[in-house]
């Protein structure tokens, strides 16, 4: 069953926005995608710092998908984390990021950002709270009601490229209980055949 997962996704976020973050440092030069040299937030133009209300299918803030965890440990980014299945690593994030999102690595490299509160919403306005029918407003034939290989569990996709948005329900009420982004090929893949372990 898919619910427990989701569960304790939305129990991890609720207890990381209780702990308070500790200083992030800056990453060194050369780093990879999202972890800019003298700041842990890469800001759109026009944005303004505090600003965590954009999750697409780049990553949010610094957690840009490719980023390396080794890099975004250094930069200080990186609060917790915990090997799951078939190597991939589940973590928490410091910073503005905090108890808003969870990210996951699979081979060193970030193929998933998460989040089980609104904000942060899609570039397109989606988020965690609407309905799937909400989400067929607002991306019409981009997007998509797909249901796992078991037939237990629909989620709304929006392909883009080889990345997806991925919209999942909530456990205990109607709606979307969490939102993520990252390749087609991890991200969508584990909705649809479940976890390996």
């Amino acid at each position: 069953m898919h619910r427990l997962p989701t569960i304790l996704l939305t129990g991890a976020l609720a207890l990381a926005a209780l702990v308070p973050a500790g200083p992030a440092g800056a990453a060194g030069p050369g780093s990879d995608p999202g972890v800019r040299s003298g700041s842990t937030v890469e800001l759109r133009p026009g944005r303004t710092a505090g600003g965590t209300d954009l999750l697409s299918v780049r990553g949010a803030g610094p957690f840009r998908i490719g980023a390396s965890l080794t890099r975004l440990t250094s930069a200080g980014l990186i609060d917790w984390s915990v090997v799951d299945c078939d190597g991939v690593v589940q973590a928490g994030v410091t910073g503005e990021w905090a108890g808003v999102i969870l990210v996951a690595f699979r081979d060193g490299r970030l193929v998933e950002v998460g989040t089980a509160t609104a904000p942060p919403r899609s570039p397109a306005g989606a988020s965690v709270g609407m309905s799937f029918a909400e989400l067929a407003q607002i991306y019409g034939p981009r997007g998509a009601l797909i249901h796992n290989d078991a037939g237990d569990a629909t989620a709304y996709l929006v392909r883009s490229g080889s990345r997806v948005e991925l919209f999942t329900g909530h456990p205990i009420r109607p709606g979307v209980g969490y939102f993520q982004v990252g390749p087609a090929d991890h991200v969508e893949r584990a909705f649809r055949q479940g976890r390996s372990c």
